[in-house]
């Protein structure tokens, strides 16, 4: 069986996170794509706690086929790595794909053990028209194993978690950035709202 992962805070999830998903699972014909909210990610802050987070994410991927959401992170008492989750999916699954976006491959090398995340998992990398091929050539050149990176396109979405976090702030509609059913879910428990003067 061939499973994909895909990682995240999803702080909050958002219509690329579909899109990626959604070209992963065609791209490589998964039959499963386990989608793993982190816990307190090692390699950067995260404003909502871990829970509220993976009620954002059941949200935003409820009746998408194929698509299972995991606990398996949230549920660790430390900081979980990707090496660690993709070690921990090769016990499970004949053939593991992380899944990336070309920004977050172009930091690769920055990861912990990013060798050891190939030696247990291919990395799936999500480039959309555009992308600078040099970025993701320098980190390619670099790794033990760049064969086992696979690079797919798809469709540029131009919205990110920071960018509806903000526009939530402001007040600005969210409409359009991120699934109807997160806009409801951000709205019911008042997330990233401004702090009171």
């Amino acid at each position: 069986m061939t499973v994909g992962l895909l990682g995240g805070a999803f702080d909050p999830p958002h219509d690329g996170h579909l899109v990626l998903a959604a070209e992963a699972i065609r791209h490589f014909g998964l039959e499963r794509l386990l989608v793993i909210p982190t816990g307190w990610p090692p390699h950067k802050s995260v404003e909502t706690p871990p829970e509220i987070r993976f009620r954002l994410a059941v949200a935003a991927f409820a009746g998408i086929p194929g698509v299972e959401l995991s606990r398996h992170e949230i549920e660790r008492d430390e900081s979980s790595y990707t090496v660690d989750t993709v070690r921990f999916a090769e016990r499970l699954y004949r053939d593991v794909v992380f899944v990336v976006g070309a920004d977050e491959f172009s930091a690769f090398l920055s990861w912990h053990d990013p060798n050891g995340v190939l030696e247990h998992a291919r990395l799936g990398v999500a480039t959309r028209p555009g992308y600078p091929q040099d970025r993701l050539d320098a980190v390619l050149g670099r790794l033990e194993r760049p064969e086992r990176v696979e690079l797919f396109a798809m469709p540029a979405v131009s919205v990110s978690s920071t960018e509806v976090r903000e526009r939530v702030r402001r007040g600005d509609p969210i409409d359009g950035h991120v699934p109807p059913r997160v806009a409801a879910l951000i709205q019911e428990i008042g997330l990233y709202r401004p702090l009171a003067s």
